[in-house]
């Protein structure tokens, strides 16, 4: 405590005795930036600033779309439940699940992010298509992905509860509707895959609890003999290996 204040003590007096120099100086900051709110009678810079109003509200989104609209939401539940499986606490930890299913989702969505920045992205940069078209452009790859990985039954839950008629082809689904049906079926086959992990390692806590019981050591927790057990059939059989490529193939 006494050296971090001692630090705080030095940085503030350099930073006073900086501040000093500068003015001595006529140091300048070579940037200026003027926020104001004027009335204007022009629909133009109306517009400009609702356009911009939208893209701080969908970057402020930006984490919650990354989440549910790709194959995050699969991996990441996934990952838990081996987590889980294997008894080993807080390892690895979440930092590294969810950065291990972050880079598994940029890996397995590079190609419909090439897309759409392919009929997109540069389009709209080169001024060759407008901002509203851009945006409808890029739902296309996103759809036909979501389309891929969404059960049938899910969407008809959601046109059913939503009283709306039944569509003719997939692009008369919203996207509104089609996103909850996505997530739905993303959970469900999180928790397939789930319980497919789950049960070698439930096998081997029965065998151990049982053998533990038949020595009459009862007041042996049966996870704690165990779990070295669990990690080194997992290592032998190089499990993470066949559930990262369990996890991709599930894309392809």
């Amino acid at each position: 405590m006494k050296r971090f204040i001692l630090i705080s003590l030095i940085v503030i007096i350099f930073m006073a005795n900086s501040g000093i120099v500068w003015a001595a100086d006529d140091f300048k900051v070579p940037l200026k930036l003027n926020i104001s709110l004027d009335e204007t009678g022009e629909p133009q810079k109306v517009a400009v600033i609702l356009q911009v109003v939208f893209l701080l509200t969908v970057i402020s989104l930006a984490p919650a779309l990354l989440m549910l609209l790709t194959s995050f939401t699969r991996i990441v539940v996934i990952l838990s439940f081996l987590k889980r499986a294997l008894s080993t606490g807080a390892q690895p930890s979440a930092q590294i699940i969810i950065g291990l299913a972050l880079f598994l989702t940029f890996y397995i969505m590079a190609p419909v992010w090439g897309e759409i920045h392919h009929q997109a992205v540069e389009p709209y940069l080169d001024n060759k298509i407008s901002l509203k078209e851009a945006v409808q452009t890029s739902a296309i790859p996103l759809r036909h992905f979501m389309f891929k990985y969404t059960r049938e039954k899910d969407i008809a839950l959601f046109i059913h509860v939503a009283k709306m008629s039944r569509p003719k082809n997939r692009e008369e689904i919203p996207t509104h509707l089609l996103i909850p049906a996505f997530i739905m079926s993303e959970l469900k086959t999180a928790f397939q895959m789930g319980f497919l992990l789950f049960l070698p390692f439930l096998v081997l806590d029965m065998v151990v609890a049982s053998v533990l019981l038949s020595m009459g050591m009862m007041m042996l927790p049966p996870v704690m003999v165990s779990m070295p057990f669990k990690i080194l059939l997992f290592v032998l059989v190089d499990g993470w290996h066949l559930v990262i490529r369990s996890i991709t193939m599930g894309f392809r």
